[in-house]
């Protein structure tokens, strides 16, 4: 099957061309023949399968037909950055077509996106906080909407956004195809599920759980001597770009601020940071300015950076569903990608859940020469940053607990 197949219009395939597009991935190639049928859809997938271009080109195809300048597809996004991503998709896919999208989110001025409404746009890619504020001040028209997106709808649930997509959903009167994308189906999604499509058609691909194309690896560690293991794995494990994930706010932010002391070239990313930091330290990090991003859950759905190696977990995310989304930003479409995380005692619990779900035994790493049993400083902040200073790389030393097969690097990890 190539995009040929679709049937999509010629000046939509130009943009499929020019971004290299040839085949679909399996949520493309099921999700969209329905879609352009106009039924309703939802769409199951792990993170990392091609599901936004799955609901953006039948979207674009049957834009195309009919009037522009008023909103006719919305699509509701739990974070900034992937509404960003989403708008920058409808714009590389259908720059051939004159149809004009916007992001909507909060942390920035309502006036510039006032001015943008108010010139004219078809597509609006909004977070659901700041659509109501645009709908309760009359700026925004959904009178001729078409086509409702519900993106990474569980993301939305464990970020408490569901009332807010109660109430946009209030303010849609007339029918509409609704397309929901989720990578689990809790009881309360399943309940907006049954409230909101007509007849949905469901499309699954594989279970819900991390990718096949990372490896998984676990280094235990006491508490306190996270951030020097973290600087060990980084010195001595290949990378391209690198993920980092904290628990925290603070953590994040005192995690990266302690890398680039040592010489990383590090940026940070959570909920504190200004819109424009956030985007500053999103674009560097795309770029290549910077090779290591430490945030928190709020980046595990919004980054599609194919370069990313690595995702560490710096603490082990607190439920599978979790892990997921967070590991899901590597070893996306056809590359492969690693996830390490740093486990304590207390994570051995999630631990175990975790070799159930991939039904396989996580390996045990650690590092040769690395002080596990170095004590606690007084003021609790493991390890002084000081004490880790640029170095030129090293070959890897890292024993595994299993030694089978050839691994990318010393130790190496159950691909699953």
């Amino acid at each position: 099957m190539n995009f040929e197949t679709f049937n999509l219009s010629p000046n939509i395939m130009a943009g499929v061309r020019a971004l290299g597009y040839t085949t679909p991935t399996p949520i493309q190639a099921k999700a969209i023949p329905p879609t352009m049928e106009g039924r309703d859809v939802i769409g199951l997938a792990q993170t990392g399968t091609g599901k936004t271009a799955a609901f953006v080109l039948p979207i674009l195809h049957r834009l195309t037909q009919g009037p522009k300048g008023r909103v006719r597809a919305l699509i509701l996004s739990p974070t900034r950055e992937l509404a960003e991503q989403t708008c920058e998709t409808f714009d590389e896919l259908g720059r051939n077509t004159g149809l004009r999208s916007i992001a909507i989110y909060g942390g920035v001025s309502m006036e510039q996106q006032i001015r943008r409404l108010r010139s004219g746009c078809d597509i609006a890619v909004a977070c659901p906080g700041r659509l109501l504020d645009h709908l309760w001040k009359g700026n925004v028209d959904l009178s001729e909407l078409e086509v409702l997106v519900i993106d990474e709808v569980d993301r939305m649930f464990d970020m408490g956004f569901l009332p807010d997509v109660r109430s946009v959903l209030k303010c849609i009167l007339k029918p509409r195809q609704t397309l929901l994308f989720s990578a689990t189906m809790p009881k309360d999604i399943r309940r907006l599920v049954d409230e909101i499509l007509h007849n949905p058609v469901t499309v699954q691909i594989g279970h819900i759980a991390p990718a096949a194309s990372v490896s998984h690896a676990l280094y235990p560690v006491k508490q306190h001597l996270k951030t020097g293991l973290l600087m060990e794995v980084l010195y001595r494990t290949e990378t391209e770009s690198v993920l980092i994930f904290t628990r925290t706010k603070h953590r994040a932010e005192r995690v990266a601020e302690q890398l680039k002391r040592a010489g990383f070239k590090t940026a940070s990313l959570q909920g504190n940071l200004s819109q424009p930091r956030r985007q500053a330290a999103l674009d560097g990090f795309r770029t290549g300015e910077f090779k290591i991003l430490v945030a928190t859950d709020i980046a595990a759905r919004g980054i599609d950076i194919s370069r990313i190696s690595h995702v560490i977990n710096y603490d082990m995310p607190e439920s599978v569903d979790a892990y997921t989304h967070r590991i899901g930003r590597t070893g996306r479409v056809d590359k492969l990608g690693d996830a390490l995380t740093l486990v304590t005692d207390e994570d051995q619990s999630m631990v175990r859940t975790l070799e159930h779900v991939l039904n396989t035994k996580l390996e045990l790493r650690t590092i040769e020469g690395f002080d596990y049993n170095a004590a606690a400083p007084e003021n609790g902040r493991g390890r002084s940053p000081s004490r880790f200073q640029p170095r030129p790389a090293q070959r890897p030393r890292i024993s595994g607990s299993n030694r089978g097969r050839t691994p990318r690097y010393a130790g190496h990890a159950a691909r699953v």
